[in-house]
Parts: structure tokens; C-alpha cells; sequence
């Protein structure tokens, strides 16, 4: 049984639970390692008793402890947890970090773990530490688990191209528009979700109509440019797809503005997306964003852009 609790003190603990703990955000190919070590070492001693649950938090850490940055979350918290419950976590606990966590002491946190979920084992990345001032490092878990009786196992970090993966990584990947290398460490295509708001219908008067997406407020989102990208109708990969060309910036051929608009031109498609959930997965970057000198020289650019979109997911596929 699936299940999504935002906070540690709303778990049952009414049977023993494998726990993995982190901030899972973008659920990158790192934290599907350590998920997919839990779950494997599980079949093969058949401990199939054991609840498999991940622990992770919202707000991070790194912004309630550090400085805030806008547009920073890879994954909102419900759609962490929907990747988690795909691979196999029936648990997600998205417990909130605020003053009361942030000072909590890690062997404290730990008497938590254990009165709320029955921990048997924990499972983390070799470079994890929980607590005020990250003091519940690896050793210090050891020794917990020594003294209240769970098990604690380490995964290695995971490399791309000689980088570790992290979800730091991944954001700077974004950021300088590198689509690939960010697909590359998530172990799939980034995914935008957000909802088609009405625009200015100046797309669709030179032929190429395009949904504006109203993302998340805190979202990341690639740098400026043109994408391609398949977009998912209804919110979910179970319904209908197609391709799309995605251009993120401030249409300086069209408005010239400063507002950052992300809209789809739905290739194969004709209807009224208006309302309606969309989800972009992002397959390769085309080009800049560039101004042009008239709406004709856009339009056989955007044509241009059609084709080597088609071509992009051909070599994909």
C-alpha cells in the first residue's frame, strides 16, 4: 500500500521498517541507487516483512540553513513522492524542517525513527549526516544502531562522465541549458509540470499556436531557449503525448519583455489545452532564444526548429 505523510509523528509503527533518509529531490540516479541496493538486499534474504520507507523534508535544509534561491526544487514533494512509490518505497514521509528539526540532536532524531517507524535498518549515501550540525554522521549511526537495534548500510556515490551525481549538479545543468547532462544524472528526461494558462494568441496568428505553462513558483527550469520536449496531456505518462517544441525566455521577436514565459507548440496536436495539467519531459536543446528582424524570418526559424525537433527524438528512439 502506497502512502505520502507529511510529517514522522503521523507514522504507525505497526511493523518494521527499512528506511532510507535524504532529500531525494529530482530522485536522481544517486538516490535510485541507494533505493534499488535497499530493495534488491531485501528479495535476496527474503525480508519481505520489512516497510520499505524514505524519509525526506520540506523545506530542504540547504535553504532554511543557507541562502534562499529562487526556482531551486528539482521535484515538488508530491511528485518526489510519485517517483519514490515507482520504485518500489511504499512509505514517503515528507517531514517539514523548521527551527524545532533544525536544532534537534541527531541521537534524539533517531529515538524518533525508532519510536515512529520500528527501524530495523537505515540506508543512506556514503556521505549522509542528520542532526543539529549534521553530527549524525555514518560512524555515529553505527554506533545507534548498536545500542537500539537496526542495521546501518552505506551505498557509494554514484559518477556520470567522472562527476558525482548530486542534485546540485543537476540544477547547474539546468541553469547553463545543458539538457542532456541533466537527463544523463536523473536517469530519464527532466520533467516540467505546471498547468496551460491563456496567453496573448500571438502563436497561433503566425501558425505556430503554443500552451503557456504557470509552473510551480519555486520549480526549476532550463535556462533560456528552445527545447525539445514531449509534452504528456493530463498530467501523467498513462495519458495521451506528443511532441513539442518548448521556448523559455521573454519572446524578443514577439513582446521583447521581462517575464519568463515557458510555452509548448504541441506538434500533431489540435485542441484546447486551456486549463488542463501538462507535463513537458525535456529530450534536447535546439537553440538559443534569438530576436528576429520580422515575423517571417521567426516563422521560417520555427519551421527549422519542427524538423530538427522530429530529428532529435529519432535518434533517441
Amino acid at each position: 500500500m502506497r502512502e505520502h505523510l507529511n510529517s514522522l509523528a503521523l507514522a504507525n509503527p505497526d511493523s518494521p521498517t527499512c528506511l532510507t533518509i535524504g532529500a531525494f529531490d529530482g530522485v536522481h540516479r544517486g538516490h535510485q541507487r541507494v533505493l534499488r541496493r535497499l530493495l534488491m538486499t531485501q528479495l535476496a534474504t527474503g525480508r519481505g516483512h520489512c516497510r520499505m520507507a524514505t524519509l525526506t523534508f520540506f523545506p530542504l535544509p540547504k535553504l532554511v540553513l543557507g541562502t534562499p534561491e529562487p526556482h531551486f526544487y528539482l521535484t515538488a514533494p508530491d511528485e518526489r513522492a510519485r517517483l519514490l512509490h515507482e520504485l518500489g518505497i511504499e512509505l514517503v514521509i515528507t517531514h517539514p524542517f523548521d527551527e524545532q528539526v533544525r536544532t534537534i540532536q541527531a541521537d534524539r532524531f533517531v529515538d524518533a525513527l525508532v519510536t515512529h517507524l520500528d527501524v530495523k535498518e537505515i540506508w543512506v549515501g556514503a556521505d549522509f549526516a542528520l542532526g543539529y550540525q549534521r553530527k549524525g554522521d555514518v560512524p555515529f549511526l553505527h554506533a545507534q544502531g548498536k545500542a537500539k537495534g537496526f542495521l546501518v548500510h552505506t551505498v557509494d556515490l554514484t559518477a556520470v562522465n567522472g562527476m558525482v551525481v548530486s542534485s546540485s549538479l543537476i540544477r547547474r545543468a539546468l541553469k547553463d541549458g545543458r539538457i542532456g547532462d541533466a537527463n544523463r544524472c536523473l536517469g530519464r528526461p527532466f520533467r516540467l509540470p505546471g498547468r496551460v494558462v491563456s496567453g496573448d494568441g500571438r502563436g497561433r496568428k503566425i501558425g505556430f499556436p503554443t500552451a503557456n505553462l504557470q509552473i510551480w513558483e519555486e520549480q526549476a527550469y532550463p535556462a533560456h531557449g528552445v527545447y525539445a520536449a514531449r509534452a504528456w496531456l493530463g498530467g501523467g505518462p498513462d495519458g495521451e503525448s506528443c511532441l513539442a517544441a518548448v521556448n523559455i525566455g521573454v519572446r524578443p521577436t514577439l513582446t521583447a519583455g521581462l517575464k519568463t514565459v515557458i510555452e509548448a507548440h504541441l506538434l500533431d496536436f489540435d485542441g484546447d489545452l486551456n486549463g488542463k495539467e501538462l507535463r513537458l519531459d525535456f529530450l534536447g536543446r535546439i537553440r538559443d532564444e534569438i530576436r528576429f528582424d520580422g515575423l517571417d524570418q521567426l516563422t521560417a526559424q520555427l519551421q527549422r526548429d519542427m524538423v530538427q525537433i522530429r530529428h532529435v527524438v529519432e535518434q533517441l528512439d
